[in-house]
């Protein structure tokens, strides 16, 4: 396993994802943690995390009007992105994300 770390090289990555409106400040420092342990599992670390606040959605999702949205700019092992955007999936916390990669 760490033979691999070295072959392989990070990204940095964008990943931008609303949550629930009702979720206290805990437990959406909650959701940035486990983020940041997955991210840290993959050789990576979280570069900057921008909490936008709750905000109004352009459209209903999940019967919500509004959500709390988070940008954060990580770099991490390029397997990293399936576990991040599985934990994201089935969070029913979480409303949407997109994860992007940034340094292409």
């Amino acid at each position: 396993m760490a033979d691999m770390t070295i072959d392989q090289e990070t990204h940095e990555y964008e990943l931008v994802y609303i949550l629930q409106p009702e979720l206290s400040e805990d437990e959406i420092l909650g959701v940035n943690d486990r983020v940041a342990q997955i991210v840290g599992s993959h050789a990576g670390e979280i570069a900057e995390t921008e909490m936008w606040g709750r905000r109004t959605l352009a459209y209903p999702i999940k019967k919500q009007f509004e959500g709390h949205y988070i940008l954060q700019r990580v770099s991490m092992l390029p397997g990293g992105t399936d576990e991040v955007e599985r934990y994201l999936r089935f969070n029913e916390n979480v409303l949407r994300f997109l994860l992007m990669r940034s340094d292409s």
